[in-house]
């Protein structure tokens, strides 16, 4: 269960296009497909757009900044310069990297 801390609900860390994306899916109780015909977008372009969402959403929850590659890498997906699953291959590259060398250091 979330938990609100001293800077508020985690909702509230998230950018306005995030939150309209949760408002219009509880109040199409919780259809991706009637979401998407209402963004005017594919099954899967929704599917992307909600996951961004989630993921952003975990970090916040965990206290960690959002991570600029994932952030771009989903953006391209959105915009169909990237296929999800090149997307999902360049985001496990990137963690397995982290993974190595937490510092970031070479």
């Amino acid at each position: 269960m979330l938990s609100i801390n001293e800077t508020g609900h985690p909702l509230q860390s998230l950018p306005r296009e995030d939150l309209d994306l949760v408002a219009e899916l509880v109040l199409k109780s919780g259809s991706l497909k009637d979401l998407a015909a209402t963004y005017g977008v594919s099954y899967p372009t929704i599917r992307t757009r909600l996951d961004r969402v989630i993921e952003r959403l975990k970090q916040v929850v965990n206290g960690r900044k959002p991570d600029p590659v994932s952030e771009l890498v989903a953006a391209l997906v959105e915009r169909g310069e990237m296929s999800v699953g090149a997307a999902r291959a360049v985001r496990d590259l990137v963690r397995q990297q982290a993974e190595k060398n937490p510092g970031g250091a070479s």
